[in-house]
């Protein structure tokens, strides 16, 4: 029986940078009447603010979610308010490495990137991300520039090796994020483990890069059940049925 669902947030529970619809908001709302979630994204705090909890019922169960921004590398609980319990944040030795050898990628991959919006690099404290059409980017634009991921494969090949010991992932649909050595997807579920003291085998990671390179695929490192699915969709369908079986538990077993 599992008593932590994990998910992923773009391309798994919305659309890049895009809020969860309705329909996903109250289906979470009933996932967390009945069992405990946490979500891991490479977005830092403000976008699980925007893309998640402002479009969540009022009556949503907010002490049973545990919110992990930046792949983990932040740590928020509810209780009566948003709290952080960690943050780790590079050091300015570390920024300069990652920012040097990321402009130089980048210039070396020659992507052919006629329009940006917004900045194309963000320093969100403890990652740096790369989005290739910009941090503004519309969807419509996102959706089809690198599906296959051969694109950003060009920068992230380039970065191995001066950033080696760094975990570097692709995630969403043009982002490349790039992290503090040994803190990642893999990092954020053994805290998860540590502070919810829930057993690893008593989870269950959802997301859409849970494929070798893709920014979900380290959870897989800690022996979590994953689930790969294609998009928000799916991943309502995989709800909807977690909130069926559970259901059925007997209560005394859910708590």
């Amino acid at each position: 029986m599992k008593k932590l669902i994990i998910f992923d947030l773009d391309g798994t529970l919305a659309k890049s940078k895009s809020p969860i619809d309705k329909e996903m908001a109250t289906l979470f709302r009933n996932l967390l009447n009945v069992v405990k979630v946490a979500i891991i994204s490479g977005g830092d705090w403000p976008q699980f603010q925007k893309q998640v909890l402002a479009n969540l019922p009022k009556n949503t169960l907010l002490e049973k979610l545990t919110i992990l921004p930046t792949c983990g590398t932040k740590f928020y609980q509810y209780k009566d308010d948003w709290n952080e319990l960690y943050e780790e944040n590079f050091t300015e030795e570390e920024k300069k490495k990652i920012l040097d050898s990321l402009h130089k990628a980048i210039a070396e991959a020659d992507l052919d990137i006629k329009k940006t919006w917004g900045d194309q690099i963000e320093d969100r404290g403890s990652q740096i991300t790369f989005s290739a059409l910009g941090q503004e980017a519309p969807l419509e634009a996102k959706k089809d520039w690198d599906n296959d991921f051969e694109k950003r494969k060009k920068i992230v090949n380039r970065l191995k090796e001066p950033l080696k010991g760094f975990s570097i992932g692709m995630g969403g649909t043009t982002s490349i994020d790039i992290v503090k050595p040994g803190i990642d997807k893999a990092y954020g579920i053994q805290k998860l483990k540590e502070n919810l003291s829930i057993k690893i085998e008593e989870m269950l990671f959802i997301g859409d890069a849970l494929f070798e390179g893709g920014n979900d695929y380290p959870a897989r490192k800690t022996g979590v059940d994953c689930i790969q699915v294609r998009d928000s969709e799916e991943t309502k369908r995989i709800i909807e049925t977690i909130i069926a079986c559970l259901t059925e538990l007997p209560k005394k077993q859910r708590t």
